[in-house]
């Protein structure tokens, strides 16, 4: 009996675990009982704020059009962000997201024979573009501290590596690499590896910690920087992002990428998004009282956590292996939506992404009731 076409798929491609996201809140809501209104997500790193107006009035005026293609060339975004960064239209690639950008690179710079470098704790994304060309993923252990460890990735690197990730901030870990550590890295890498500088959570370093990854593009003709519109400009349902990189590099991802890869509707409020700097400014600011709120809260309850540059934070539910689990089902059971990090291999912890001040307010009483049914008090 002939092999079914499933069958006949590369191992490597059969092999692969779909990424999981955080659970919808209507899923919850139907296996719960609650109303949508009862539940808060904060398991996605979404912007509680939701999008700019102006973002939102843009996507709306552009509505009038869907009878039509959206501009594959992205003519009027590119010439956005090139106005905004201060940088040259032609090295902006658009993506579905920065997940897109992340896979175009891989299907561009990897193949079986093929090794990919990235940190223990990284985003998942890295791992599954790794695995869906058959290259061979090298993973570094982390730092103490759960960070990336960037002498250890450098020694990992060798004339077989296609692709070298590392992501300022981190996800999950909310870890932070200063800017002159990292590029004395990025310096230091041979210029036949692709380096994917991942900055989708950069918006929210402080001025203290911000840098222009931008400018070091000039001068390596082997960086990619990836941003996204997900997080801080609040545009996730619309799944767009972008990266930045000389033109041999956007070239190559403009030639496999699909045609019509970004709608119309998310080309026109990301327009929008990049100047709208009040919005901007007020999500930072919710996100930074946010964080100081889920801080003081850990170490109220006695949680250990992990120092976050993002908005988002780690913290550790107990020392039993499935701590992280048991907290995020009982969470789960009170209306309240985290994200376990067992996939990452931090089963004992929980990635909890910052609210508005009601959201994280019920996050926190639910998580005090669970510790202290835990604990028998």
């Amino acid at each position: 009996m002939m092999d079914s076409p499933s069958q006949l798929a590369p191992q490597y491609v059969r092999g692969i675990a779909p990424y999981q996201g955080g659970r919808p809140i209507s899923e919850i809501a139907r296996e719960f009982g609650f109303q949508e209104s009862q539940i808060v997500k904060l398991a996605s790193n979404e912007n509680p704020l939701g999008m700019s107006p102006k973002a939102r009035d843009a996507m709306l005026a552009a509505a009038a059009d869907l009878g039509r293609y959206p501009d594959g060339n992205g003519f009027e975004l590119k010439a956005a962000i090139s106005k905004r960064f201060e940088i040259p239209a032609d090295w902006v690639t658009l993506g579905n997201g920065s997940n897109d950008i992340l896979e175009l690179a891989a299907h561009a710079f990897l193949q079986p024979d093929r090794e990919s470098v990235y940190s223990q704790h990284s985003f998942a994304v890295y791992a599954l573009a790794t695995q869906a060309t058959g290259a061979k993923a090298v993973v570094v252990p982390a730092t103490s501290g759960l960070g990336h460890d960037l002498a250890g990735m450098r020694q990992a690197v060798n004339e077989h590596t296609g692709i070298v990730w590392v992501a300022n901030p981190n996800n999950p870990t909310g870890t932070f690499i200063p800017a002159a550590e990292l590029k004395s890295f990025l310096r230091d890498l041979p210029q036949r590896v692709l380096v994917i500088l991942d900055e989708a959570y950069t918006e929210y370093l402080s001025d203290a910690d911000r840098y222009n990854a931008f400018e070091w593009v000039s001068d390596m003709p082997n960086l990619l920087v990836s941003r996204s519109f997900s997080k801080a400009y609040g545009l996730a349902g619309l799944r767009i992002g972008f990266g930045v990189a000389q033109p041999g590099i956007t070239d190559l991802l403009n030639r496999i990428r699909q045609p019509f890869n970004v709608n119309s509707l998310a080309q026109a409020a990301a327009c929008a998004a990049l100047f709208d700097e009040v919005f901007l400014a007020t999500s930072r600011r919710v996100n930074q009282e946010g964080l100081q709120q889920l801080i003081a809260a850990a170490d109220a309850l006695g949680l250990p956590y992990v120092p976050s540059w993002g908005n988002f934070l780690l913290i550790k539910m107990g020392d039993a292996a499935d701590a992280g689990m048991h907290v995020f089902q009982a969470l789960l059971a009170k209306g309240v939506i985290t994200r376990p990090v067992a996939n990452y291999g931090l089963p004992q912890w929980l990635r909890v992404s910052i609210g508005t001040r009601e959201e994280n307010t019920k996050c926190i009483q639910a998580l005090r009731e669970v510790i202290a049914a835990a604990s028998g008090r």
